[in-house]
């Protein structure tokens, strides 16, 4: 077997293009083949940091691993470094991105990180909620049955271990969201956190039930993160 290139995980801005991290842009600029969710977005980011010329970009989602990885795969088996990125954060974090990881790790492959932005971490930092220990749920199940089932779990194991909570959702979901937890923890004090690194970045700690009433009456736009802690501050 021949050279092996290498599979650079890479972490892009959750929304501020300055919060790139140099060691990103300079692998960015030497890389020619880059793994990335929207070719769009991509372009974008390549072309705020001038490398944008001479790349092949390679659009991986879910839905198409099975067609994709392969590709991937092919390349790094002929000696080509090839880099993950995804359209915002940590790529692996509620994208497809980890079997990837694991289908280079299985060919011996190397695989190496270039840490930076993660919205789940650049927002529990900022809750004042307790950061000690926390459970990333990422999206919550799209089914009601499956999501109520979850938070019912999730209430057991918080019986066991005090920790943060930190959930993604969308807009046109976060009220059915925020309704199942409050059928399942009560009207408990959580934080929600919108469009964080962006200029309308907004941070609110209040009850389930007004966060409900104010997004009942005024529809809510952009990236959502929902926190909380049982633990007794």
């Amino acid at each position: 077997m021949g050279h092996l290139g290498t599979l650079y995980i890479v972490a892009t801005p959750i929304g501020n293009l300055q919060d790139i991290t140099l060691r990103a842009i300079r692998l960015l600029k030497e890389t020619e083949y880059i793994t990335c969710e929207d070719t769009r977005k991509a372009h974008i980011l390549l072309k705020s940091i001038g490398a944008e010329k001479n790349k092949f970009l390679i659009s991986y989602f879910e839905g198409k691993e099975d067609e994709r990885i392969p590709k991937i795969i092919n390349l790094l088996k002929n000696g080509k470094d090839v880099a993950l990125i995804s359209d915002a954060g940590t790529p692996g974090i509620s994208d497809p991105g980890f079997r990837v990881v694991r289908s280079a790790l299985n060919e011996g492959i190397a695989v190496r990180t270039l840490p930076g932005p993660s919205a789940g971490i650049s927002g529990l930092v900022i809750s004042g909620l307790p950061t000690d220990k926390f459970i990333f749920l990422g999206f919550p199940p799209q089914k009601g049955g499956n999501r109520k089932r979850l938070f019912t779990n999730l209430k057991e194991v918080l019986k066991i271990i005090e920790t943060t909570v930190i959930i993604y959702e969308s807009p046109h979901k976060i009220l059915r969201t925020l309704k199942n937890l409050e059928e399942i923890f009560g009207d408990i004090e959580v934080v929600i956190e919108r469009e964080l690194t962006k200029i309308h970045e907004e941070v609110v700690r209040a009850k389930i039930s007004e966060f409900l009433d104010k997004y009942s009456r005024n529809k809510v736009k952009g990236e959502l993160m929902i926190l909380f802690s049982l633990k007794r501050l």
